[in-house]
């Protein structure tokens, strides 16, 4: 089995907790106000940022051995340039002040999965990234489309409004290919291991920034 099979099947259930967040299921049940989506981006801003500068650490740290990873991971940052950008537009386009988002700061899961992020990189395994990557695009391609067109008829929101999570959904899939091609490469039993611990890892701590946004407004205002 390849890394990238077992990255699939070996992180079934940590890939459930985060899916099984109850703000993804009100989510595709309608029970969504203007007020999650946003908070929704501005985490997803408060992480995204981070991509670039993670990426940058990666390709300086990985071993000469690995050069053809290192050409694929300047690949992904000209891909990632900007997108942080992307976030804070649609955010304006929700009618938030954008500048005040970028400004604010991160919740405590968002913090965590960053700051975990940089340690794996600079103190454990430039490898241990792609545990990460895997987490983050596996997971637009499986709901992001969909989420958005459901957030969209919910709110009424404009189609502007929707470049991130539009970017990320099935147009992503060519870069899911072109991550799978990758992890086909890696065949040292070390390396994938490291990789599917740190995906597992990546998955909860995913999952806790979706739970941290997991409360109703409506519900709460009911109460």
């Amino acid at each position: 089995m390849n890394l990238y099979q077992r990255l699939l099947t070996e992180t079934t259930q940590e890939r459930e907790y985060l899916l099984s967040a109850p703000i993804i299921k009100r989510c595709f049940e309608g029970d969504i106000v203007l007020s999650d989506y946003v908070a929704f981006l501005t985490e997803a801003y408060h992480h995204v940022k981070h991509t670039v500068p993670l990426l940058m650490s990666v390709g300086a740290k990985l071993p000469e051995s690995k050069e053809w990873l290192r050409e694929a991971v300047a690949e992904y940052i000209e891909e990632e340039l900007g997108h942080q950008e992307w976030i804070l537009n649609d955010i304006e386009h929700c009618g938030s002040d954008k500048e005040q988002h970028r400004k604010s700061t991160p919740n405590l899961a968002t913090e965590l999965m960053v700051s975990y992020a940089y340690d794996m990189v600079n103190r454990i395994n430039p490898l241990g990234f792609f545990g990460m990557v895997h987490v983050l695009e596996g997971t637009s391609i499986a709901m992001a489309d969909n989420a958005a067109e459901n957030i969209k008829q919910t709110l009424n929101l404009p189609t502007k409004a929707f470049s991130y999570l539009r970017s990320h959904g099935s147009l992503d899939i060519e870069h899911v290919k072109f991550f799978e091609g990758l992890m086909e490469r890696i065949t040292d039993k070390a390396e994938q291991d490291l990789i599917v611990e740190s995906a597992k890892k990546f998955f909860i701590l995913y999952g806790d920034m979706f739970r941290g946004l997991s409360i109703s407004p409506a519900k709460e205002f009911a109460a």
